[in-house]
């Protein structure tokens, strides 16, 4: 039996696939922030830190750096990074479909991608500490643009994945 012969199963298999590779390419593109022009991106062991203190009934944090840290938050964090991205792969299937994946178009992918960044701006920011879209960090509006670019690379990556597989 052909997997594709299975919408349910189809899907999903495309959606982690996807998932990784669109934050694979979010990956690659943080690297080069850092490593080619040294503009700060998120460490991931911080979003490993407010996971990890989530069981002990702490979602908010006045600054994540200066939290406890959790053992294996990196690996937490990463595992959680690449989980989030397979799961907005999965909206992005989930409201266009197979139909879109067998025949992928640009604009879906890059307005799911943009719209992924509500949640650092309406979650993540705030609850680590950094302000509603970054209000509290040292230069708002650099990261805001650098959220919408890191974004946008996802969702590169999501139409990408999705031509790659079509």
């Amino acid at each position: 039996m052909d997997i594709h012969s299975i919408p349910a199963l189809d899907l999903l298999l495309r959606g982690v696939l996807l998932g990784i590779a669109a934050s694979a390419l979010m990956d690659l593109w943080g690297l080069v922030l850092r490593r080619g022009f040294r503009i700060p991106t998120l460490d991931y062991a911080l979003l490993g830190r407010w996971i990890g203190h989530m069981p002990r009934g702490r979602f908010i944090h006045a600054r994540i750096g200066d939290a406890r840290p959790v053992p294996g938050e990196r690996a937490l964090g990463w595992a959680a990074h690449y989980s989030i991205g397979i799961a907005f792969a999965l909206v992005l299937l989930g409201i266009w479909g197979l139909d879109w994946a067998r025949s992928p178009t640009v604009w879906p992918a890059l307005l799911v991608g943009l719209g992924t960044t509500a949640a650092p701006w309406l979650v993540m920011q705030p609850a680590m500490g950094v302000g509603f879209a970054a209000s509290k960090s040292a230069n708002p509006r650099a990261t805001r643009l650098r959220n919408l670019a890191t974004h946008s690379v996802y969702g590169v990556g999501l139409y990408l994945a999705a031509l790659a597989l079509a």
